[in-house]
This record gives C-alpha cells, structure tokens and sequence, in this order.
C-alpha cells in the first residue's frame, strides 16, 4: 500500500524541488563545458564536478513519477486525459515562446508565405524549440505506458519488480559504447529507456531497506558516483573524444547509481523545517513544471544582456548562483502567467 504520513508526502516534495534546482544547475554548467580548450583546465573541471553532481536531476523526476502514479488503478482514457492535457497544454504555449525568442534572436526567421511558416512552427514544435524540452517528449512517452507497466507492478512479486530491473540495468550495460561490440543480436529494446527509472522510482519509495547506516552507505554512494562520472569525462576528454556525453547521459549505470543513492538520501531523511520554509517550498512546488519549461527563456536573458552566467566570477560561486538567480525570477515569472484570466492555470504549467 502506498504511504499515508505526511512526511512520506513531504521527503518526496523536498526531492522535487531539489531536483528542479539541479536542473537548472546543470543547464548553467553546459555553456561552460561546451568551451573546452578556450577556457583553463580547471575552470572546466569545476563545470564537469557540478555537471556530474547534478545529473541525478531528470532521472530523480521520472522516479518520483512512479512513486506517485504507478500503486494506483487507473481507468486508461480518464488518466490520459488528466495527464496529457495538463502537460501538453504548457507545453505548447511556452513551446511558441521559445520560437518566438528565436525570431527575436534571428535563429529563424518568417517568410510572407504563410504555409511555409507554419510548418517551420509545426516542425519546431516536433523537434523541440528549446533544448531542454525533450524532457516533455520523453514524459508524455511514459504517460501513455504508465496504465500498463503500473498494472505490472501493482500485481508483480518483489522478485518480479527485481527482474524487471536486473534485466533494464544489464541492458543499458551493454549498449555502452565501449561494451556494445559484445552485445548480442537479441532485440531486448522493451527493457530499455526511461521506463526502468519508473519502476525504480516505485520500488525504492515502497520498499522497508532492513541495512544498517543505509543512509550513510547511499551518501558513499553519491560521492563515490560523482567522482566516476567526473573521472570519466574527463578520461573521454583525454583520449580526443571530447565532446561525448557517454558518462553524462540519463539512461546509464553511473547516473541510475547516482539517482537511486539521492532517491534514497532523502527518502531516509526528515529535516524539520520551519513553516515559513515549508509555505515557500510548496509555493514553488506547485509551479514545479512551469519553472521547468520556463527557466531556460530567463537563462537566456540573464547572459545577454545582463551577462549572469559561469562568467559572473569564479564558475564554482558562479554557476550555482546563477541558478539561484534563475530560479528567483522564474517563480513569479510563472505565477504571474498562472494569474492571466481565463487561460493562466492552463498554460502556466
């Protein structure tokens, strides 16, 4: 059965915030390592180590989502319609902000034919307008798998759940690019992808670990995972094959430990805040999409013109802050569109 304390609520509220300024954190940190070889050596590394230490972020996300969705029964065309549409919806309004922020930054640019604008616009909303929309892409992807997989699961043994899991990590195992000259010609792409993180997601928050320190072991595990990721790149960079984004990218060993050690750090953690903290905490909690969809617009504007970036001073103080800076406009940002009159809730996100 699901958990009914509120503290339960409250470790997984704490994570997704959490997770949200890592996001941001983490789109701060691309510029920095995109200037490799034009930038010192250690101020590289500096966006490497926050790189790493943040890429729990999206994964984090899609196991919250099966924590919250997947102990529960859902009739198909009512849970779809529920979802998509409070996805979909913001997402295809700041989805057109983001085209309009590219006519006015002149990446494109509109003809008098008017049918060809349109499918200029129709082929940005299939692409993506903005790099850190694949997210949405990728969710409404599980959105339409959850009523299944979540009756798998609600039905499922523990040993089947583990299965499940044994077999998405052995997978993504072997479809690394220095282990995928042994991977077999057996079509195993069914175990593959964001799914496992869904699945986990639901484990992890239901299950009664028995270790003793498991909070402690998961810490260990968090740092143990950011020195290998970070280690890693860098290795990728020494060996001339830089940019690769082998030991950043989502779906990989290296990021499930990461995520799961996170995951379970806060699980196992109930820090007493304030009421005020709480108040503020679930404010932006309920804008939690809207800032996701939105900060990347306010990232843009903090560099040109006001040239808030890795740059502001050294990039350790630099990029954390500038995420903070980010986050702080973004929040009423999104709940001054939430408060435009009949359509604010819907595309606020």
């Amino acid at each position: 059965m699901p958990p009914t304390k509120t503290e339960n609520i409250d470790w997984i509220n704490n994570l997704r915030l959490v997770a949200l300024y890592a996001v941001i954190v983490l789109h701060c940190t691309s510029l920095l390592l995109m200037q490799y070889g034009k930038v010192s050596m250690g101020d590289w590394l500096v966006a490497d180590f926050l790189n790493a230490a943040v890429r729990f972020a999206v994964p984090v996300f899609v196991m919250i989502t099966g924590a919250l969705l997947l102990h529960r029964e859902y009739e198909i065309g009512s849970f779809l319609k529920k979802r998509l549409v409070r996805v979909v919806v913001p997402f295809l309004f700041w989805s057109l902000v983001y085209i309009g922020y590219s006519l006015y930054n002149e990446e494109i640019a509109l003809t008098r034919d008017v049918w060809t604008n349109i499918k200029l616009v129709l082929h940005l909303l299939k692409i993506g307008s903005s790099y850190h929309l694949w997210y949405v892409y990728m969710l409404i992807g599980l959105y339409f798998f959850i009523p299944v997989i979540g009756k798998f699961v609600r039905h499922a043994s523990e040993k089947e759940i583990l299965y499940f899991l044994a077999v998405w990590f052995a997978v993504m195992l072997i479809t690394q690019p220095y282990l995928v000259r042994y991977n077999p010609s057996v079509d195993m792409h069914y175990f593959a992808g964001f799914v496992g993180y869904l699945v986990l997601g639901h484990y992890l928050a239901f299950k009664d670990f028995k270790v003793k320190h498991m909070r402690l072991w998961m810490i260990l595990l968090f740092l143990f995972s950011i020195v290998f990721i970070t280690v890693g790149s860098r290795w990728v960079m020494a060996g001339h094959k830089w940019p690769s984004t082998m030991f950043f990218e989502p779906v990989s060993p290296a990021i499930v430990l990461l995520a799961a050690s996170v995951f379970l750090v806060f699980k196992l953690s109930l820090p007493k805040l304030s009421p005020l903290v709480i108040r503020i905490r679930d404010f932006a909690g309920g804008f939690n999409y809207g800032i996701y969809l939105a900060h990347a617009l306010v990232l843009y504007f903090l560099e040109d013109p006001f040239g808030i970036s890795y740059k502001l001073c050294t990039p350790i103080i630099a990029i954390p802050l500038t995420a903070l800076i980010c986050f702080i406009i973004t929040l009423p940002l999104v709940w001054l569109v939430s408060k435009v009159p009949f359509v604010g809730k819907w595309i606020s996100g």
